[in-house]
């Protein structure tokens, strides 16, 4: 008996053709083809539920939020539910649903780097390998998943290498969690770190500031004036900043604004090492809270939905702090 399966469509790259003098733009015909792909078929019952046609640079935080509810409510009466969504940000969208999503039934993210009107798009064939590892019985509580290229990677752990290439997403410095064969699904390794925030609201008042070589406090004064309830800064290597940031940071951290130090280097973990005056170890001692292996645009939504749930800052540095690795 085939599982039945719903896909949300939300718009990106994958439901877009070439306009003459415009370039590549949203289409109407993207539900309609899905409808009628015979492919699909053969793979699950499949219904098809058209939620938002934007590019995805559109998509806001709460729009996210407001899908992964969504995907909550339909997926009772659904064995799974893939999303298709633009490549920009994806990794963020499967994240926050992978925080807020109280299902444990397969939640499969796909995308597609070339349109429609492309020579070797590879919108159809991310979906039907979405639609099977959404089918598969193997698939239940990983949490979120993000399936492209016929690769099979966590929400968390996921990230776009690349503006162009149909293997640009990768999870690096861990390989995805399996792949999608021709005669099956094929899982050859599981992820050990999983976390939940289930809120009914988020709290979007939150900045990123990437750290660069003689950059200085503009941007976490600005953050102050507006009244941010946390500030997530992607520093350098193991969690460094330059010396003569400090006291802003720690104005910030006196304003009761909760200060994450992530890292700007593609892959490992903030730690708390170097003890000079800027270095992680002597920015944690000023009360900013270490990221650990997450990226900054994902701590970001992260403390958007401790806020959402706990509203007090001192909350939401023990429960951010305490669920890092």
């Amino acid at each position: 008996m085939n599982a039945k399966i719903l896909i949300i469509l939300t718009g990106g790259t994958i439901a877009m053709k070439t306009a003459p003098q415009l370039g590549i733009v949203p289409t109407s015909e993207f539900a309609d083809f899905l409808r009628s792909f015979p492919q699909l078929k053969d793979v699950a019952d499949v219904d098809v539920m058209e939620y938002s046609n934007i590019p995805s640079p559109y998509m806001t935080p709460q729009m996210m939020f407001d899908l992964a509810k969504t995907i909550d409510r339909q997926i009772l009466e659904y064995d799974g539910v893939v999303c298709t969504h633009g490549t920009d940000t994806v990794e963020e969208t499967a994240f926050l649903c992978d925080l807020v999503l109280t299902t444990r039934k397969p939640v499969v993210f796909t995308a597609a780097m070339r349109s429609g009107s492309d020579l070797g798009l590879d919108g159809p064939r991310n979906i039907i390998g979405s639609v099977r590892v959404a089918s598969n019985p193997e698939s239940y509580d990983k949490g979120v998943l993000v399936v492209m290229n016929d690769e099979i990677h966590t929400a968390r752990d996921v990230t776009k290498t690349d503006t162009g290439k149909v293997d640009a997403f990768q999870s690096l410095g861990y390989g995805p969690l399996g792949y999608v064969d021709p005669d099956r699904i094929v899982y050859h390794r599981s992820t050990l770190y999983r976390e939940n925030v289930w809120t009914d609201k988020l709290d979007t008042n939150i900045d990123l500031i990437k750290a660069c070589a003689g950059m200085d406090g503009r941007y976490i004064h600005c953050s102050i004036a507006h009244g941010t309830k946390g500030i997530v800064i992607e520093a350098f290597g193991r969690g460094n900043l330059p010396s003569y940031l400090v006291p802003d940071i720690i104005t910030a951290i006196q304003n009761k604004i909760v200060v994450v130090i992530c890292t700007r280097a593609y892959t490992g973990r903030v730690l708390d090492e170097y003890g000079y005056e800027g270095g992680g170890r002597h920015l944690q001692s000023t009360g900013a809270i270490s990221g650990g292996d997450l990226r900054g645009i994902k701590a970001r939504l992260k403390l958007m939905a401790l806020f959402g749930k706990y509203h007090d800052p001192n909350e939401v540095r023990k429960f951010f702090a305490g669920s890092m690795q």
